[in-house]
């Protein structure tokens, strides 16, 4: 998928999972399937791992997975609300759900597990996971969308992972492609319709 066809990621924070806004923004990617792919965050799935792992003092190796799992967790809850929303593993997976005008949410335990290029670490979040699978299915722009105050309209990925905005790995995985990333806030859910279907520049465009 290049060009025209190249689909939208759009990572959903897990600091949506309890927000009012969250079925505006599943609505939103309904609203364009066939053009976006969901990349759920982990939220407090994620946030049940490291509590657990500083009192279990599990590695990190399975923290990694536990919190790749926690992605899982929260992409399940976000597609059984969403008729147009289905579960999909594979680049091959993620294909037919876009060409079925379908919007596919990332199971990332398959991809990921055995990835030699993400290593298994706290500094590697949905983020720079959402950043990776872009690259993996050709889609030309990553949407974070985050419970943050987008008082900038331009910022260097450096000094967002510097403030703990998105994670200590993106920038890495962002100069290695030509993915154009921007970051929206949890009530810009109608304006992203048309970033996905138009790529209409809006939110905080990550430098």
């Amino acid at each position: 998928m290049s060009g025209a066809e190249a689909p939208v990621a759009v990572k959903l924070g897990g600091s949506l999972a309890f927000s009012q806004n969250l079925q505006q923004w599943v609505a939103a990617c309904g609203a364009c399937a066939g053009s976006v792919i969901i990349v759920p965050g982990g939220g407090p799935f994620a946030d049940a791992v490291r509590a657990a792992q500083s009192r279990m003092a599990f590695d990190d190796r399975a923290a990694h997975e536990m919190a790749v799992l926690a992605m899982e967790q929260y992409g399940r809850a976000l597609a059984s609300g969403n008729p147009l929303l289905s579960l999909a593993d594979t680049p091959d997976a993620i294909r037919h759900c876009l060409a079925a005008r379908r919007v596919p949410v990332w199971m990332p335990g398959r991809m990921v597990f055995d990835a030699p290029d993400i290593a298994p670490s706290w500094d590697i979040t949905s983020d720079s996971l959402a950043a990776w699978l872009s690259g993996r299915i050709g889609a030309d722009r990553l949407i974070l969308v985050k419970s943050v105050d987008l008082a900038s309209r331009r910022e260097t990925c450096e000094s967002l992972a510097a403030s703990g905005i998105v994670d200590k790995a993106l920038p890495r995985y962002l100069r290695t492609s030509a993915l154009r990333c921007s970051i929206l806030g949890p009530t810009d859910h109608t304006a992203a319709i048309a970033v996905i279907r138009d790529g209409a520049p809006i939110g905080l465009c990550i430098e």
